[in-house]
């Protein structure tokens, strides 16, 4: 369809908003050109369980993108929902209870190797269609020393996140290396999102701000 001018119209871009009060997620997706409104969820994860740390990762997203699917405010918007834990030796590990639990794990992490598990689900509200699925992506500690590790339990940015690490924060030199998807790691797998948008009829390129 045309306009008088002959002109093809625009289709407006549809709502992007993002289940999480993640800075690192939101950054992620404004890396990539998108423009998403941030509404939290407020989903109690502790009240969540699964019979694996994926399914886990997996139940934990989806159950923020539907609590927030559920608002006026989310209305026709795609919403998306993703939750991260590190699995090591089969448990789910997410954020440290305090200082002294940080810095157990750190101390039974330090050169070996985990799997940081992040779900993702995307509703469409204005179908109520989802997808939801978990990426997985190994990370291979270093061996900080007490001090170091005391150091980095002391700046409080290991109490706030998955595993009690970051990969773009002061635990990046703490970090030998990954295999697979960087993004999953800080919070959000971009091919993933894609494939997800992809399965509900949305190309990502669409949602460029």
């Amino acid at each position: 369809m045309t306009d008088l001018t002959g002109s093809t119209p625009s289709v407006p871009r549809r709502r992007l908003v993002l289940a999480s009060a993640s800075p690192a997620r939101l950054g992620l997706l404004r890396q990539a050109g998108l423009a998403p409104e941030v509404i939290v969820s407020g989903v109690d994860e502790d009240a969540l369980s699964a019979p694996t740390p994926a399914e886990l990762a997996r139940v934990l997203a989806e159950a923020k993108a539907a609590a927030v699917a559920e608002r006026p405010e989310a209305a026709g918007a795609l919403v998306v929902g993703c939750d991260s834990v590190l699995e090591l030796d089969g448990q789910a590990l997410g954020k440290p209870a305090d200082a002294e639990d940080a810095t157990a794990r750190w101390k039974s992490m330090r050169g070996r190797s985990g799997v940081l598990c992040t779900g993702h689900c995307v509703i469409d509200t204005a179908t109520g269609d989802r997808r939801s699925a978990t990426a997985g992506t190994t990370v291979r500690f270093g061996e900080p020393t007490d001090a170091e590790i005391a150091a980095y339990v002391a700046s409080g940015e290991p109490l706030h996140v998955a595993g009690a690490f970051t990969l773009d924060g002061r635990s990046a030199p703490f970090l030998a290396g990954i295999e697979g998807d960087h993004g999953n790691v800080i919070g959000l797998s971009l091919p993933l999102l894609r494939e997800l948008l992809a399965g509900l009829g949305v190309r990502i390129t669409d949602l460029w701000a």
